[in-house]
């Protein structure tokens, strides 16, 4: 069986398919145009990876869902019905278009995303690394100053599994707390987008106000 489907394979979703493979993880890889158009990507990655399409992807125990906020209706809940979901995004009015309950604060954008899988088991992760620094920024457990990915989720068993993923992609993990505080590591708040080990992590989220 496949370890890991991404849905999408722009810049996030290229670069953690990259790691994954390096890892020793066997990929599937989909997007919205179809699989004919991920050939070089897969024929870059090997013989650990193949395109498939978002089904295929989603059949995956763990499913990288990176894609733009605004398209997450795209993903059908009952195609990651059980499933680990690691989601990579984050909210950008300009580009995903003003959505009320978001402008309002009421949810935070993961709960978006469990709400529409309500069946999924879905951890907020990589969104607050610049898509370009997942395959430069890893390094072996146990590194010096070993860069930190926060998570977010509300199943404490696969934040264990996605932390166990993160390790052996090359990062330590610190752990937000439920999707509803993942609002601490979105953009505008102290951790986004800035390099940090797991001690300088901890104290940006812990700094974290929401205006």
């Amino acid at each position: 069986m496949t370890d890991i489907g991404f849905i999408g394979a722009g810049h996030i979703g290229g670069g953690l398919a990259r790691r994954a493979v390096a890892a020793g993880y066997d990929v599937v890889i989909s997007n919205s145009r179809g699989p004919e158009t991920l050939r070089d990507l897969v024929a870059e990655l090997g013989e650990h990876a193949t395109a498939g399409t978002t089904a295929e992807a989603a059949a995956a125990p763990i499913v990288v869902v990176s894609i733009p906020l605004k398209a997450y209706v795209a993903v059908p809940p009952a195609a990651v019905a059980g499933r680990i979901v690691i989601e990579t995004n984050n909210y950008y009015p300009q580009r995903d278009g003003r959505i009320a309950e978001l402008e309002a604060r009421e949810l935070t954008s993961s709960e978006l995303h469990a709400r529409h899988w309500p069946a999924a088991r879905v951890v907020k992760a990589f969104n607050a690394i610049p898509a370009a620094e997942i395959a430069t920024d890893a390094s072996p457990t146990g590194a010096p100053n070993r860069r930190a990915i926060p998570i977010a989720g509300d199943d404490a068993a696969a934040k264990a599994e996605v932390t166990e993923l993160i390790d052996r992609l090359g990062f330590d993990v610190v752990d937000v707390g439920t999707l509803a505080e993942s609002w601490r590591i979105e953009p505008g708040t102290p951790c986004y987008g800035v390099r940090e080990n797991a001690a300088q992590a901890e104290a940006s989220i812990a700094a974290a106000r929401r205006l």
